[in-house]
């Protein structure tokens, strides 16, 4: 642990004692008392106190609390999109071009990260707003270790490695991936992180980020092509547990089981962090499971692009308490103290990598420090009836049987009928 960094930020914030800052964030239960370790060590540094709330309806009551001139002092702000609402009304206040370029200097793909807390305030001028510190990490395919070695495969490394993969399981009588989208009323979304990820694989991160803004159509040829890929290998018989067929109707959260079953019901799985969640009960993180990074094309001109998410910090009124805060969140030991124990990576390069509590978290806090690009989920930066709303349903429609073309030709007709 870095304990200086705690230490002198203490001896530049003495001045705190005895005043107190309040936190509105998503966080209930785990997360709660995971952040609110964090937010002991502000407490013991200032002598200030740390006044936090959690809420299961948080992104309508801190929009309720703020149009009623009552809002925290931070909220925690899962979505880029609602910071940018927030910001867009004059709610959020400007933190400077000094935390931008710190964000910058100090966090592996900086200049994404503070693109990613960058919006357009009241005035229509764009200012940095939201201060990232948390990260979620979805570039990741699923494996079992022995799995690969009773079979002689190697992880890939380039995106063409991946499918020449793909291929030689099939081509051995094997199955190469688990894909289930049901979820309930939000079937559909796992298809979208592949197409994301095939996104930042197949085009530029300006493309990406055009199209999540449709600046560049949904039904453009570059997206068609990212949709397209993702069918050849979710509608190719060979290459999906169950076919085609099954894609659509298995649960998200059951779909990884083929990866345990003897003799395997698949070899590889694509989803976030947060499915081994998911995983048979008892099955031991780097034994039965592990991962790797869902590689980028050969030829590097992308780059080493991850897709993930993360939370934001806004700060809403003038209590110098919230500064100081954000300047607390720059501090190493703040996310070594994190990393140490569970559900948290970081792009901060000045960590130490061996304070993550295992070597899962660590593997994915390296991805995050050679990434070259991040980008956020796309269908969370696009207006609801698209993201969450016709991009889930044509996925579903994409594997059912309808086109790349068709399916992108319906959404940008939704994104149209939004303008």
């Amino acid at each position: 642990m870095n304990w200086k960094s705690l230490e002198d930020f203490g001896a530049a914030h003495a001045d705190l004692k005895g005043q107190s800052v309040t936190i509105l964030a998503p966080w209930l239960g785990a997360d709660q008392a995971l952040f609110t370790s964090i937010t002991a060590y502000f407490e013991d540094a200032t002598g200030a106190t740390v006044n936090y709330s959690g809420s299961n309806s948080f992104e309508q009551q801190i929009v309720i609390d703020s149009e009623a001139g009552s809002p925290p002092d931070i909220a925690v702000l899962p979505q880029p999109g609602l910071a940018a609402e927030l910001a867009a009304k004059g709610y959020l206040k400007d933190l400077g071009d000094e935390t931008s370029q710190w964000v910058k200097d100090n966090y592996a793909a900086g200049e994404s990260w503070a693109a990613l807390g960058t919006y357009a305030g009241q005035d229509g001028a764009e200012r940095f707003f939201a201060f990232p510190y948390k990260a979620d990490v979805k570039s990741l395919v699923w494996y079992v270790p022995e799995n690969f070695e009773d079979a002689g495969y190697e992880i890939p490394e380039t995106y063409e490695e991946l499918k020449a993969l793909t291929e030689q399981i099939a081509a051995d009588g094997e199955v190469p991936w688990c894909i289930g989208l049901a979820s309930g009323g939000a079937t559909g979304w796992p298809a979208t992180d592949w197409v994301e990820d095939l996104m930042l694989r197949l085009n530029t991160p300006e493309d990406y980020d055009g199209w999540t803004t449709n600046a560049l159509a949904f039904n453009d040829p570059k997206v068609v092509k990212a949709i397209e890929e993702f069918g050849w290998f979710a509608k190719n018989a060979d290459f999906v547990a169950g076919g085609p067929a099954s894609v659509a109707s298995n649960d998200f959260r059951e779909s990884p089981a083929g990866l345990f079953e003897s003799p395997p019901g698949c070899y590889m799985h694509r989803q976030a962090s947060f499915i081994p969640s998911f995983f048979p009960e008892g099955t031991v993180e780097g034994e039965d499971y592990d991962f790797f990074y869902f590689p980028a094309p050969a030829d590097g001109s992308l780059g080493q692009p991850v897709l993930g998410g993360g939370t934001l910090f806004g700060v809403f009124t003038d209590n110098p308490v919230a500064l100081a805060f954000i300047d607390f969140l720059k501090t190493p030991a703040v996310h070594e103290l994190w990393m140490a124990q569970s559900g948290f990576t970081t792009p901060h390069t000045g960590v130490n990598m061996e304070a993550y509590a295992s070597e899962t978290q660590r593997k994915m806090g390296q991805i995050l420090l050679d990434a070259t690009t991040f980008r956020f989920d796309g269908s969370d930066l696009m207006p609801g009836a698209v993201g969450a709303g016709a991009f889930w349903t044509g996925m579903v429609d994409f594997v059912g049987g309808a086109s790349a073309q068709e399916v992108a030709d319906r959404i940008q007709q939704t994104w149209a009928t939004l303008k």
